[in-house]
């Protein structure tokens, strides 16, 4: 179960650094916008910098679960590398599916998008939360 949570918690840091990439990096783009129902270059460009400032949040989470898959991955069992480790992605991937039940509940419309970026997190925090409990 540990590797099936840390693979679980690798997919969900990728899919955020994507997320980042879009929000962050090519926000103004057409492709980008018109994915997150931005109805034209004008809007977003207004909406830049909160884009921007949101990518970092997700860029964030993935590093705080990639540093905590590394840990794991090079800590004993029981160790301080792997109770940091568990810390991290359970604290990072935690807040992503903070983050998609909080889309999820701001309309049916983002239904879809919440259940691909909650899906992996849930996994990771369940199979972690076995791992470390067995």
């Amino acid at each position: 179960m540990i590797l099936a949570s840390l693979l679980f918690a690798f997919l969900a840091a990728a899919l955020h650094v994507f997320i980042f990439t879009m929000e962050s990096v090519t926000w103004t783009k057409p492709a980008t916008w018109k994915r997150f129902s931005i109805e034209s270059q004008e809007n977003a460009e207004i909406t830049k910098s909160l884009a921007y400032n949101q990518g970092f949040y997700n860029l964030f989470l993935a590093v705080g679960a990639l540093i905590g898959i590394g840990l794991v991955a090079v800590g004993a069992d029981g160790s301080a590398q792997d109770v940091a480790g568990w810390t991290l992605i359970f604290a990072s991937c935690g807040s992503m599916l903070l983050a998609a039940l909080v889309l999820a509940l701001s309309g049916r419309k983002y239904l879809r998008a919440a259940a691909t970026q909650g899906a992996t997190p849930l996994l990771a925090v369940v199979l972690g939360v076995l791992a470390v409990a067995l």
